[in-house]
């Protein structure tokens, strides 16, 4: 019995990501809840955004169930986060190219009813300086919506542009592995 125990207790820990601390990444620290609208999201998990040899952001995913699985987090109707914290400036332009990128490399097929949606959330992207964060925030029902201090704050519709989003780090063809990895709480 102590040893069916203690193996149901062990394998619970290692199916969810490591939770319930802060996080550091290179510096910027990740709280382990954020709060929106009322409910209290997890920091799934965090990571570094590095292009070559360039630390580009730190970016963590806050989810309301948290899980390893990325399939599951894009397709889970549920409000999540991803908060990320620019480690150089970047022009608006850079950003703008990485997320349509990332976005047509996920999903080619929907392309035409994204397309609209994409070209709107773009254009609410600003320039932005070392130590700026970008916050993007998914609701059901609601939208998905950027925020800035320097940009202005709007909403896209849509649960499908959600997913097509939050697939720029976490699909099949994320922006950056290690990444991906360490926002769902696989990092070494």
């Amino acid at each position: 019995m102590k040893a069916t125990l203690s193996a149901v207790v062990l394998s619970l820990t290692l199916a969810l990501p490591a939770l319930a601390t802060e996080k550091e990444v290179a510096g910027v620290k990740f709280p382990d809840t954020t709060t929106v609208e009322g409910k209290t999201l997890k920091l799934n998990g965090a990571g570094l955004r590095k292009k070559f040899v360039f630390k580009v952001y730190a970016a963590g995913l806050y989810l309301e169930s948290p899980t390893q699985d990325a399939a599951q987090v894009i397709s889970s109707d549920q409000t999540k986060v991803v908060r990320m914290s620019m480690l150089r400036d970047l022009e608006k332009g850079k950003i703008t190219e990485a997320i349509t990128d990332g976005v047509e490399k996920n999903n080619k097929a929907q392309m035409p009813a994204l397309k609209a949606r994409l070209d709107t959330f773009n254009a609410a992207i600003p320039d932005l300086k070392k130590g700026d964060e970008l916050t993007i925030t998914y609701v059901p029902g609601k939208g998905t919506r950027v925020a800035s201090k320097s940009g202005q704050e709007m909403s896209v519709e849509g649960k499908d542009f959600a997913d097509a989003l939050f697939g720029v780090w976490l699909g099949s063809n994320p922006v950056d592995g290690d990444l991906k990895n360490g926002m769902l709480g696989k990092e070494d």
